[in-house]
């Protein structure tokens, strides 16, 4: 009879066990190209997909999830300005090497709630995790002014979003999060990536990428700009004294 308890305890556990193994997710997103046009205002951006167990299940549990779309990473250069003598001169000055572009974070609750601060900083779950990556010896407390300088100055132009409770699961399977994209939205190619966390603890995630570009004539002048600057700016100054000369013309006239 012990044998046979002892048998039955270990499936049981098994069973549990397997119960308790980490999920997968199944992310998509509502688009995966975006076409920047004339007249182009912004638009939403659907992040959902699915929690299911190995085999493909409903999960046995509920989950936290962290929705984050992040935009090219580039390199910038940041200027602080002072006041001289009544004029607004450029200061001191950082050079961050790894800066997103744009950068949305939603989630089932608060982030201070699901994580702590070490897996926030890991995963860069918030944008007081970024990892900016200055160039060069910085102050720390410099690094922090400059940091939360550039945080702020995106989150004003809609490029940098933090949406606490953003996200919702429906019957512990389903989750979508909207997020939304602002006319100047940059162009490049995005990444989502969705996180599932329980007890402090990432223990899936998964990734989609979505592409920002531009059609037209707004892609031809930007190809343009890029591949030849130098007579794009000339030509700019072209077109600025052409007009300011037909502004006065028809000035005159009138």
């Amino acid at each position: 009879m012990r044998a046979i308890a002892s048998l039955v305890f270990a499936a049981v556990a098994v069973l549990m066990l397997g119960g308790a193994r980490d999920p997968i997710l199944v992310p998509e997103v509502s688009q995966h190209e975006i076409n920047l046009q004339q007249g182009f205002n912004g638009t939403d951006l659907l992040l959902f997909g699915a929690i299911l167990t190995p085999e493909g299940s409903r999960a046995a549990q509920d989950y936290d999830i962290v929705v984050v779309l992040k935009g090219p990473t580039q390199s910038i250069v940041l200027r602080e300005k002072q006041k001289v003598a009544g004029i607004w001169v450029n200061a001191s000055s950082t050079e961050l090497r790894s800066a997103p572009s744009y950068y949305a974070i939603a989630s089932t609750k608060p982030i201070a709630d699901i994580v702590d601060e070490k897996t926030a900083a890991i995963y860069e779950l918030g944008l007081k995790w970024l990892q900016l990556s200055p160039i060069g010896a910085i102050d720390p407390e410099e690094q922090v002014r400059f940091a939360g300088g550039l945080v702020e100055r995106n989150r004003k132009a809609g490029l940098y979003r933090e949406d606490e409770g953003g996200v919702s699961v429906s019957e512990q399977v389903l989750y979508q999060a909207r997020i939304r994209l602002p006319s100047q939205v940059p162009t490049g190619v995005y990444t989502a990536e969705t996180f599932a966390i329980t007890d402090g603890r990432v223990v899936a995630s998964a990734s989609s990428q979505v592409e920002v570009r531009k059609l037209g004539l707004e892609r031809a002048i930007a190809n343009f700009s890029e591949n030849y600057g130098f007579a794009y700016g000339l030509l700019a100054v072209f077109v600025s004294v052409g007009m300011g000369w037909l502004a006065g013309r028809l000035f005159a006239l009138g």
